[in-house]
């Protein structure tokens, strides 16, 4: 798509709205791009770098905030780094064939549906510590498909996280954002490595991207975000799912 496309311009006013909404509760946002991306007919090979790219930065920026709001967990984060990051770079390597891709993408988004719906939202006050293997299984396997779908994991990690009392909601949300930028550089890493060449409007993309993330990350780290664009947002992750799981 062009820069005077109408359907490019009205993908490029929602792409900051998706960014704010998922910097708020600690992720990039890659589930949210590759959604709109898929809903806009982009292609697979387009879609993976450049959901990791803008992860870079919106993940980035979530993770600055959270940390500074002393919400970081530092081993927690690395127990399940230290597999991410390799599996996230192999999984980057991998080239999927394009109906296979979005089948598999569109699986993943239900993660995203259910964590906006807030299905995941709950804290538990018996908080569990979490085992080295526990931890380099759950990174491993999470690390894999993050680079493999082009997406930072933290939607899946932050579930998990809630799920199996690793952590409280926002110490979740830390992690998790550091979690994406490590992995999303490293299946850049391998995307690079292939010889993937970005698309031309990338800059653009990150630019709007960035703003929305840092509003989100701002207001995210202090309050909730607004409850009623957290639903209209889900609608169209379960448009985008449908559409790559059953029509394509």
């Amino acid at each position: 798509m062009m820069i005077n496309d109408p359907n490019f311009l009205l993908f490029l006013g929602i792409l900051p709205v998706i960014a704010f909404l998922y910097a708020g509760v600690g992720h990039g946002g890659a589930s949210g791009y590759l959604a709109l991306m898929s809903l806009f007919s982009m292609a697979p090979e387009t879609m993976k770098p450049t959901a990791l790219l803008l992860n870079l930065f919106v993940a980035g920026t979530s993770f600055y905030f959270y940390y500074k709001e002393g919400y970081f967990n530092k081993k927690l984060f690395l127990y399940f780094a230290i597999s991410s990051i390799p599996m996230a770079y192999l999984g980057g390597l991998i080239t999927v064939d394009a109906s296979i891709y979005k089948i598999i993408l569109g699986v993943l988004l239900i993660f995203a549906i259910l964590k906006m719906l807030n299905v995941f939202g709950k804290e538990n006050e018996v908080i569990r510590e979490v085992k080295l293997w526990q931890g380099l299984l759950v990174g491993g396997v999470i690390g894999f498909f993050s680079g493999l779908i082009g997406i930072g994991g933290g939607i899946i990690l932050s579930p998990v996280i809630l799920l199996l009392h690793w952590g409280k909601m926002k110490e979740a949300a830390a992690v998790s954002a550091l979690f994406i930028w490590v992995n999303s550089a490293a299946g850049l890493a391998g995307q690079f490595t292939n010889g993937i060449v970005l698309n031309k409007q990338s800059l653009l993309m990150v630019t709007l991207a960035v703003i929305g993330g840092f509003a989100g990350s701002y207001y995210g780290s202090k309050r909730m975000s607004n409850t009623n664009v957290r639903y209209m947002l889900t609608v169209v992750l379960i448009a985008a799912s449908v559409k790559l799981i059953f029509i394509q």
